[in-house]
C-alpha cells in the first residue's frame, strides 16, 4: 500500500463507491494508471470522484457526453474499461 496519505485516501475511496460496479470501475482505473499520475492527474481524478457514480459510469460507458471538465486523456483512458477484470465464468462477449 502506498505510504503517501492522499493517495491512501483516493485508493479507498475508489474503492468504496456504494456498489460493486462502481467500486470495480473507479477502482480498477485507480489501480492501473494512478502510478503514473503527477499532481494534475490526481487533482483530476478527485474532482471526479466527487460526481455521482451513475454520471461516472455513463461517461466511462459512453451513454452519456461527458462534463466538459473531465473531458480529455484520462476520461478517454477511463473509456477505454481495459481495467476492469470480470469474474471468472463471466465474458463481456454473448454466445
Amino acid at each position: 500500500m502506498d505510504a503517501d496519505p492522499y493517495r491512501r485516501k483516493l485508493h479507498y475511496r475508489a474503492h468504496h463507491r456504494g456498489t460493486r460496479e462502481a467500486d470495480a470501475m473507479v477502482g480498477g482505473f485507480f489501480d492501473r494508471h494512478s502510478a503514473e499520475w503527477g499532481p494534475v492527474e490526481f487533482e483530476w481524478f478527485e474532482r471526479l470522484i466527487d460526481e455521482q457514480d451513475v454520471d461516472i459510469m455513463a461517461w466511462a460507458l459512453g451513454t452519456a457526453e461527458p462534463d466538459p471538465a473531465f473531458a480529455g486523456p484520462l476520461m478517454d483512458l477511463m473509456m477505454q474499461l481495459d481495467f476492469i477484470s470480470l469474474p471468472e465464468g463471466l465474458s463481456s462477449h454473448k454466445s
